[in-house]
Order: C-alpha cells, then structure tokens, then sequence
C-alpha cells in the first residue's frame, strides 16, 4: 500500500516535481496550491503526512497547521524558505512535526517523512503505560492527567510517552531530538526545551516544583511522576 502524501504548497511547479520524485519511493500525492483546496483534500484524500508552506494565499501555513490540528493528529512537515528560529517555534508550537527550509533536496525530504512517519506509528508498549497520574493509551494515542484526557500535539505526545515509559531514567537532550526530530541536536536548537515547556504547561506542572517531568541540569529531563518520594525544585 503506498504512503499519501498530501502537498499544500502555492507552487505548482514544485509540487509536480516532489509528485514524480516521491512516487519512485512508494508514495502517492495529492497537492493544493491553495488552503482552502487543500484543507478539503485533507478529508477527501485522508494523507498519511502533510507537506505545508508557510507563505500561502488565503491564510499562511500556520493558520493552516492551526485548522490541521482542531480535526486531525496527521503528522505534519513544515517547508518554506522562511527557516527563522521563531518560525520553527512557533509552528512546533501549533503542532508541526518537522520543519525543512527551501531550497532542499528532494532526497532529504523523503528521508525526514520517513524519519517522521516512523515515530508516528512506532508504540513503546502493546498496551499502555501507566506512571502515577499519568496513563497513555497507546492505541489511541491519547495521554490522561488524573483519567482526564489531555490535548497534546504529536511531538508533545511522543516526548511525554519517552520520559513516561521509563521512570527515573534521564534522558539527555540529544535522546529526546532523536525520538521527536530523528536529527543530531543542534546547540542552537531548543525543540526539546520547548517541547518539555509545552507539555509541562498542559500538565499543570511547575517547573519551579515539578511533580512529573524534572530537569536534570547538564544532563537532560526525567519523569518522577511514578515515584512515592519527595521530589526537589528545579533551580
């Protein structure tokens, strides 16, 4: 069964391009030049990956990533010429997935929807994991905080189910790219950073006094909220 890969992008040169190029990986493609078309296709054509430029007619591509994630969990590459730590931020923030600059190689594309797709469908255990206040079910792919469930994006969700598997375990920040980007980290990326921030907002945990996910200075993050002890301030 081929991959859908579904390519909201104003240039239709390039979406005919990544068309040809991406078929000889297995992967069929349905492109929009305009949101509004492709928001539609979204329904239609039901793509196992979305392809979204920032600079479109109608809206920009993070209102688009934004009206994405009101109806669907579908993994999503951000790719524009506009490669600003701001922009990437914010789009992680609404929820995107990855994020690829213009111009690009095809074949680095191809490898980053790999890469992504691979950490979508990847489940740490057959049924679930429980840890203190937390239960994930990850069949469907949904996080509880006290049997309430809890809105999460895809890497927020990954993020929180890595720390949540293993208890105690310090996972550095190098780990945790690797699970959430499958990139070597950078040292002027703060993906990971803002990624814990966002779920320990969302989980209503103080970072000042953390009951879940604690930092472990010079070495990463770990999740204490399956332990009985006391757990020290992060300062």
């Amino acid at each position: 069964m081929k991959t859908k890969i579904l390519i909201i992008d104003d240039d239709s040169k390039l979406n005919q391009l990544l068309d040809t190029f991406l078929a000889g990986f297995n992967m069929a493609v349905g492109s929009a030049t305009r949101p509004s078309a492709g928001l539609k296709l979204l329904k239609d054509f039901q793509p196992d990956l979305v392809i979204l430029d920032l600079m479109l007619p109608e809206m920009d591509g993070f209102s688009v990533c934004r009206e994405i994630r009101r109806t669907s969990k579908v993994p999503i590459i951000m790719l524009t010429a506009r490669g600003d730590l701001a922009d990437r931020i914010v789009g992680l923030e609404l929820g995107a997935d990855d994020y690829l600059a213009k111009p690009f190689e095809p074949r680095e594309l191809v490898a980053r929807i790999q890469s992504v797709l691979r950490r979508c469908r990847r489940s740490l255990v057959p049924a679930g994991i429980s840890a203190g206040r937390v239960r994930i079910d990850t069949m469907t792919r949904t996080a509880y905080l006290d049997n309430n469930a809890i809105d999460l994006s895809t890497n927020e969700y990954n993020l929180l189910t890595l720390l949540a598997a293993q208890p105690g375990r310090v996972f550095s920040r190098d780990d945790i790219l690797q699970e959430l980007r499958g990139m070597d980290c950078d040292a002027f990326n703060r993906t990971v950073d803002i990624t814990v921030s966002r779920v320990r907002q969302k989980l209503g945990d103080d970072p000042r006094s953390p009951q879940l996910i604690k930092t472990i200075w010079g070495a990463g993050y770990t999740f204490v909220g399956g332990s009985d002890d006391q757990v020290a301030p992060d300062v």
